[in-house]
């Protein structure tokens, strides 16, 4: 039956692998170690007595005749009978003293595999959901896996191989992986709206996406696919559809910032404005306070110099504008300017002249004239007093009053509705509105 094994290691096996591969102890064999997921025992003679050694994070297969039977964990095992039954029902092994055997025994490592590499050969296809053009897209990331149901994986995958390395399964799944990955990575790409330009942003909810619907088809094979990462998305850099629209998108992100910076710098300048009026308008208010006169007096100051230089002063509704701001500013300087003379160290005030009401002149020679003259004493000029009335009576203009100085009629009538006196020039009742 050929030479009778006593101990079987997993570890052993391993280490003679990887010394056929050219790999000894040391060195990167540790990492070499992780990368191998299945390898079978370079030892095919085993007897009833023979003690198998399993390492932590690993499990043995026995194969028969193109049949998966006995599976064993972590351990050190004795392969008597009671430890396995189905390879016990198929050779018929008898229950006394040491009966050989011959099988495979294939290892497999459960660990999870980190790192795994992948890559898409070919361009995934998409329209852009916001500037709507149609897009070349290619991707590449990392996965991680873990060996789920041995049986299964070595049943579907192995076949007559010896040996399974990370390598070997991402060649196996290489087509299984890019077909799915292809229809749910752009599905997701159009369901969520994701712009090319924002790609980056969302490769993490890319990557749970993709991963979600990628674990069925790893089951399928005794694999469980601990994670899936995106972690570059290949743009067409250089193609002019592309590169037509790069520039317009990141045009319009700079019009909107120049724009939000254009208008700050708008409200800082009208601040600035406000405040500088604002400390103007205090520094004139601490002015006045300090030399005694108000908003409205500095006003009538300027009025009255303004006027004092205007020409047409002599004419009549100059002569009334001028009375009444000359008026006015008389009162303000009567009232709150007080001009003094240093005398010793006393301060004598200087009272403010009277103002003398303007007498009745010609307006043709300027000569005096008494108050009620009709006619100038020294040219003969007619006089039309400065408020007066046409006579109801004798048609004479005279000056207003309650009576005419030339006939003695009545110039005042009085209201039907509320008794008051008007002239007899009016058209409504000053008291009461009604219409005369």
């Amino acid at each position: 039956m050929g030479k009778i094994i006593d101990v079987i290691s997993s570890r052993e096996d391993k280490e003679n692998y990887l010394a056929s591969v050219g790999i000894s102890a040391g060195g990167d064999a540790y990492s070499k170690f992780n990368k191998l997921l299945v390898w079978k025992s370079q030892c095919e003679d085993f007897n009833t007595m023979t003690q198998l050694v399993v390492d932590e994070s690993e499990e043995a297969l026995f194969y028969l005749n193109g049949q998966a039977l006995d599976l064993f964990g972590p351990g050190r095992h004795t392969l008597k009978t009671q430890n396995i039954p189905l390879l016990s029902r198929v050779l018929n092994l008898s229950t006394g003293g040491i009966t050989p055997f011959r099988c495979k025994v294939y290892f497999i490592n459960k660990t999870e595999q980190m790192a795994v590499k992948w890559g898409t050969d070919q361009h995934v296809e998409y329209m852009d959901p916001t500037y709507q053009f149609p897009l070349s897209l290619g991707a590449s990331g990392e996965m991680s896996l873990r060996v789920e149901d041995s049986r299964k994986l070595v049943v579907k995958l192995i076949g007559t191989e010896s040996v399974l390395t990370q390598e070997i399964l991402t060649t196996m799944m290489r087509g299984i992986l890019l077909t799915k990955f292809k229809s749910i990575f752009a599905h997701e790409i159009k369901t969520q709206g994701i712009s090319i330009f924002d790609m980056d942003e969302h490769l993490d909810s890319l990557s749970q996406s993709v991963h979600t619907q990628l674990i069925e088809p790893f089951l399928d094979y005794g694999l469980a696919l601990e994670r899936f990462m995106i972690v570059r998305v290949a743009k067409p850099e250089g193609e002019s559809t592309y590169e037509k629209f790069k520039q317009l998108h990141f045009s319009s992100f700079a019009d909107v910032r120049n724009a939000e910076i254009a208008q700050k710098v708008a409200l800082i300048n009208q601040s600035t404005k406000n405040q500088q009026i604002i400390m103007e308008s205090q520094a004139l208010a601490t002015k006045r306070a300090q030399e005694g006169y108000t908003f409205q007096e500095e006003r009538s100051f300027d009025v009255a110099q303004t006027m004092a230089a205007n020409e047409g002063m002599a004419e009549l509704s100059n002569m009334g504008l001028g009375i009444g701001v000359a008026a006015g500013l008389g009162s303000a300087v009567a009232k709150n300017v007080t001009q003094t003379v240093e005398h010793g160290f006393q301060s004598v005030p200087i009272a403010p002249q009277e103002s003398r009401q303007p007498e009745n002149v010609c307006p043709k020679c300027g000569s005096p004239q008494t108050e009620h003259a009709k006619f100038c004493l020294q040219c003969g000029a007619k006089l039309t007093p400065e408020r007066s009335v046409v006579c109801p009576q004798c048609g004479e203009t005279v000056p207003l009053g309650k009576f005419c100085v030339e006939c003695g009629a009545s110039l005042q009538k009085t209201c039907p509705s509320c008794g008051k006196e008007y002239p007899s020039q009016a058209r409504f009742c000053a008291e009461c509105g009604t219409k005369l």
